[in-house]
């Protein structure tokens, strides 16, 4: 009985043991922190011993460091073509939408379409940068080139029709004109020269803008300035094309499908980012409940280059400083500050040489090495220029008539009122336009010879000599640039034409007057003298007579 007491007093003793080398082991366990937490290893300031074993320790699923902020991506840049399409709207069209709200009401509304259209027009180019072209030939391709085409469909619509509601307002011959060159959106639909839509658009736009400009031409300036400025989205737009998207626009073949692209940038909003987006960086997320502290936010961005230093020293930053910092830098130096001047030669010292007082200036002989800009070149004379061929065309509604010379029979042209004509190049030559033709220009020619029946617009010169004009029917206005000699005879029906005249001379109009219908010749002024009126407190023009 004794041994049985003895044996389980001994077992249970080394129970007793095991039991407490078991609970030393999951207390030292408990107290001692994981290691592979390193934002808990360092928060814990106290000893292990005054850890209050009540607390509950977080476990290493809630230990976790907070995750850092995503970053944000940087938007990709933008293609350089749409970046120039930007600054054409940004200069072009906002000063026509300018012009337009100055003059207001449905002019101003109209605007607005048309900003909205070439907005719309700049979202195309956007999504052809970094779309594959879709194929027309397949349904579900064609389908999402409708959509694309859309808005800018809306916005051409939206200008047309406003004219046509509004046919019985005094400005409908603007609204005309804006409505008739509208069409030019549909540029970026042309695959072959779509920058000659432009300029076709910008003669459909003339026939009702340039009655605009004859109208108001001494009575309103601000119209005068308005469709000039409408004239001048065509010539920047043209340029535009012909620099970036000679041949059409060419898409991307190695980008995506157009609907992707085209959902992206939807849904991404605006393109260019935003104006905060570079700002400061967002607060950190807060710390989980009963851990540590997140670290510190890092610091704020440097400020740009540019503010921090010149441009001179972007590129090495051994250059010397510039500025107010750099001129009190070499006060500073004293004496110093004159090692760095160039030593004189005796050579160019005035008080040592008198002949040089003489002149007003010294010579310097680097001054060749320091020139920033060679004289230019001369342009070559005319007999050593190469000859093209003759060109008589037809190129959608503008007729092109260039490089004729001593041409024996004269060139006939049948013309209608949609059509305008461009004689340049020519000499020697008579060209006869039958029909009303819309506008005629002419440029760089020599004893040229015009005969026509009618205009809607103007005859435009430029640059001649000699020129000759015949008007059988009726011609509203006349504009002539730099020239020298002209004869111009009027009909009937046109004496009242309105002549313009800069820089030119020797230009005579012939006029049929009197019983017999016999052609007087009236020669135009070029010979004006000013002279200051102190009463008047302005200038007094008067035309040079030369009597005798």
């Amino acid at each position: 009985m004794a041994q049985n007491n003895m044996y389980n007093l001994v077992t249970l003793i080394k129970r007793l043991e095991a039991a407490t080398t078991r609970l030393e082991d999951i207390a030292s366990s408990t107290i001692e922190l994981p290691q592979a937490v390193p934002a808990l290893t360092h928060a814990v300031a106290s000893p292990p011993e005054q850890l209050d074993s009540a607390t509950p320790l977080p476990s290493a699923s809630s230990s976790d460091s907070p995750a850092a902020p995503t970053p944000i991506a940087a938007p990709d840049p933008l293609p350089e073509a749409v970046e120039e399409f930007d600054n054409f709207i940004s200069q072009s069209v906002d000063k026509y939408v300018k012009a337009s709200d100055k003059l207001g009401g449905l002019v101003a509304e109209q605007a607005s379409k048309v900003l909205d259209g070439f907005q719309q027009q700049r979202r195309f180019l956007l999504i052809a940068s970094k779309a594959k072209k879709p194929d027309i030939s397949v349904n579900a391709d064609m389908s999402v080139y409708q959509e694309l085409l859309k808005p800018i469909n809306e916005a051409l619509m939206a200008v047309s029709g406003i004219k046509e509601s509004n046919r019985a307002s005094s400005v409908f011959t603007q609204l005309s004109a804006v409505a008739e060159g509208i069409m030019v959106l549909a540029w970026v639909t042309v695959d072959n020269r779509p920058f000659k839509h432009v300029e076709e658009s910008l003669g459909s736009a003339q026939f009702f803008g340039n009655r605009v400009l004859s109208e108001h031409k001494e009575k309103n300036p601000d119209q005068v300035q308005w469709i000039q400025s409408f004239y001048q989205i065509f010539r920047d737009l043209t340029e535009y094309v012909k620099q970036y998207f000679p041949n059409g626009i060419p898409w991307n073949p190695q980008g995506q499908s157009a609907a992707e692209v085209a959902k992206e940038i939807s849904t991404s909003g605006t393109t260019a980012p935003a104006a905060s987006s570079a700002g400061a960086p967002p607060p950190p997320a807060p710390p989980a409940a009963g851990g540590a502290p997140p670290p510190p936010p890092p610091p704020p961005p440097l400020p740009p280059a540019s503010l921090l230093q010149p441009k001179e020293a972007e590129g090495s930053s051994s250059q010397p400083e510039s500025g107010f910092g750099a001129v009190f830098e070499e006060i500073n130096r004293g004496g110093d500050v004159t090692k760095g001047l160039r030593k004189v030669d005796k050579s160019q010292m005035t008080h040592k040489n008198p002949s040089l007082r003489a002149g007003s200036t010294v010579s310097d002989p680097d001054s060749s090495v320091r020139s920033r800009s060679a004289p230019g070149k001369k342009p070559k004379p005319e007999s050593m220029r190469v000859k093209k061929p003759p060109k008589k065309e037809l190129d959608g509604n503008k007729w092109t008539i260039e490089n004729y010379e001593k041409h024996s029979e004269p060139i006939e042209i049948e013309v209608s009122m949609s059509q305008a004509v461009l004689i340049s190049k020519c000499s020697h030559t008579t060209v006869i336009l039958k029909g009303k033709a819309n506008a005629v220009t002419i440029e760089n020619t020599q004893r040229l010879s015009l005969v026509i029946d009618s205009l809607v617009s103007t005859v435009d010169v430029v640059k001649s000599s000699n020129f000759a004009l015949q008007v059988l029917g009726h011609l509203p206005t006349v504009l002539l640039d730099q020239l020298d000699g002209a004869q111009i005879y009027l009909s009937k029906e046109s004496t009242s034409t309105r002549i313009f005249t800069s820089k030119s001379s020797s230009v005579n109009v012939n006029v049929l007057a009197g019983d017999d219908d016999d052609y007087v010749e009236i020669p135009l002024p070029y010979q004006i003298c000013s002279q200051f009126d102190e009463q008047k407190c302005e200038m007094v023009n008067e035309i040079v007579e030369h009597a005798g």
